[in-house]
């Protein structure tokens, strides 16, 4: 068994893109649009991973966009997204300065959750060993759940 791609739910391609693409440094590595079924499928891959999406088709993350208005309150339950990052500390400070909320701050180095312009929780492990605790993210508090 392999492990392809997680599959989510978007309302707006552009705010989506903005998110994954230019906040969190994922590209794109292919995209379908069915003017059948009146959706469009952007299939999205870390950078370390590209060349891999690109000839095996995964690890991929797959953003569904339906055509007809849909609203998906709460993730449609969908758990989370993991994700490993070089330093847990720069890229929550980049995703906060862009208005982005830390539901759950890396306090402790090692682990932080954010959530999408969907709904989606994500979260982020900081890669080997965890940071030494540093300000402001050793006293914060969470700003809400994951």
């Amino acid at each position: 068994m392999r492990y392809l791609h997680t599959m989510v739910r978007v309302e707006n391609v552009d705010e989506s893109m903005k998110f994954y693409c230019d906040l969190l440094g994922m590209k794109e590595t292919r995209r379908i649009e069915s003017e059948q079924g009146r959706f469009t499928l952007i299939y999205l891959a870390p950078p370390a991973d590209v060349e891999s999406a690109k000839s095996v088709k995964a690890p991929e993350l797959e953003l569904t966009y339906n055509w007809d208005p849909e609203s998906y309150s709460g993730g449609r339950n969908f758990g989370h997204l993991a994700y490993e990052v070089d330093d847990i500390y720069a890229l929550c400070q980049k995703l906060m300065d862009a208005g982005v909320t830390i539901n759950r701050p890396p306090r402790d180095g090692r682990m932080a959750f954010v959530r999408s312009p969907d709904g989606i929780s994500i979260e982020f492990l900081q890669k080997g060993e965890s940071l030494a605790p540093a300000e402001p993210w050793a006293s914060m508090e969470n700003t809400g759940s994951w």
